[in-house]
């Protein structure tokens, strides 16, 4: 029997807990693709105490796994993050670099690999100079627009220069990144187009956004005035988004549902969030870390995406929408999603139109349901996660053959 090609698929994340949008879709990604053209060996910091506890869920993802020692992180791991204020690389990409990891990324391409992938931008930091095999760069965002948008919203002058000067860092990197690999693969339309405008790129794919249909079973929404939300709240968009809510839609909201509450679903909630709410005795409960999203959230009467940072595509919309939640959004919520407004989700930009959103929704039973059973059939029609694990190992297929002209169609 001729062996499967072997592909590397490096990620700068230990994958488990899948409880970020691209760890969540990396891994729906390698499940689909686990058994089929190819034999995968995953390479991603971790401890063993991780690589012990998650055995059976890296069995599921990958044919092989290879590690280097995860960076500790420690109490102060924010505040020292700021001592590469300074380096040419902006602070995620060099926070993400580790001597171990890229000896064993060198050593799995001399030994282990037909075809490379680099999981997230920031993974580039972790290749040699010179690749010297068929290589894929998979992107979940464009990550230089996510650092300008944060510099637009900044209230403190001072953050603001930070973002602003680690946008330019951003900006550069990036586009040195994507010049770097023979295929480019964009989570969206419109990054896939920000991707093909930097000179002296390569190919450019687009794989659509899936989710794990039978994980994600259908209820109808609930009839208690009960909000939530998921996310990491560690991650700087998500914070942005639910002071956001807090100050300037709730108010508006609670005025004509005081009986309305909100459930925040997500580790590490910033301690001055939930401080904030307990100080003005806000019906708001964050959950912190949970092994399982479905059963904090299900039966409720609606599903928030007050974002107003961020890049890619939204999972979570497409998980709300499958578990048959009606979702409000703003329109950088979905953005790259192919959505539409009044048909599948609620659109609100400004806080008045997401208050009023969400007060027509909790007022309206039969609009709750409609637009929970058409946000369902949509997602069930076309975007499950098998489709684009199937598109994804169609790109590899193609990036090994050097097929500059695509066969593959997503």
């Amino acid at each position: 029997m001729t062996p499967r090609p072997r592909l590397l698929f490096v990620s700068p994340r230990f994958l488990f807990p899948a409880d970020q949008g691209g760890k969540i879709r990396t891994t729906q990604i390698l499940r689909g693709m686990k058994g089929g053209r190819f034999e995968i060996v995953l390479a991603s910091p971790a401890s063993s105490k991780a690589v012990n506890r998650y055995r059976d869920e890296l069995a599921g993802i990958c044919d092989r796994f290879i590690d280097w020692p995860e960076i500790a992180q420690g109490p102060l791991k924010d505040l020292t993050r700021f001592r590469h204020l300074f380096s040419l690389l902006p602070i995620p990409v060099i926070s993400d670099y580790s001597p171990a990891g890229a000896h064993t990324v060198q050593q799995a391409l001399a030994n282990e690999a037909d075809v490379v992938v680099f999981d997230f931008l920031h993974a580039r930091v972790l290749a040699p100079e010179k690749l010297d095999r068929p290589s894929i760069l998979f992107t979940h965002n464009v990550e230089a627009e996510i650092f300008r948008r944060h510099a637009e919203v900044a209230s403190n002058p001072i953050k603001r220069a930070i973002w602003q000067q680690q946008f330019r860092k951003m900006q550069h990197y990036e586009a040195a990144s994507v010049r770097r690999f023979d295929t480019v693969v964009a989570v969206s339309e419109r990054d896939a187009e920000n991707f093909s405008a930097i000179p002296g790129n390569h190919q450019v794919r687009t794989i659509p956004t899936g989710v794990d249909l039978d994980y994600f079973p259908y209820a109808a929404p609930g009839d208690e005035e009960h909000l939530v939300f998921t996310g990491a709240m560690d991650w700087q968009a998500n914070i942005d988004g639910i002071e956001f809510f807090m100050e300037q839609v709730w108010p508006q909201v609670v005025a004509r549902r005081p009986h309305a509450r909100v459930t925040i679903v997500g580790r590490n909630p910033a301690p001055s969030l939930v401080e904030r709410a307990r100080r003005r005795n806000l019906p708001f409960e964050f959950t912190g870390f949970v092994d399982d999203i479905r059963q904090p959230v299900q039966g409720a009467a609606a599903y928030i995406i007050p974002l107003r940072v961020g890049g890619g595509t939204r999972i979570k919309a497409f998980e709300a929408m499958a578990m048959g939640l009606p979702v409000v959004s703003t329109g950088l919520g979905v953005e790259g999603l192919p959505l539409t407004p009044e048909e599948h989700y609620l659109l609100a930009d400004s806080a008045a139109d997401f208050a009023k959103a969400l007060v027509r929704l909790l007022e309206d039973h039969s609009l709750r349901n409609r637009l929970s059973r058409q946000a369902r059939d949509y997602v069930e029609a076309h975007f499950s996660s098998q489709a684009v694990a199937d598109c994804f190992e169609g790109i590899c297929r193609d990036t090994l053959d050097g097929n500059k002209h695509s066969r593959t169609r997503c």
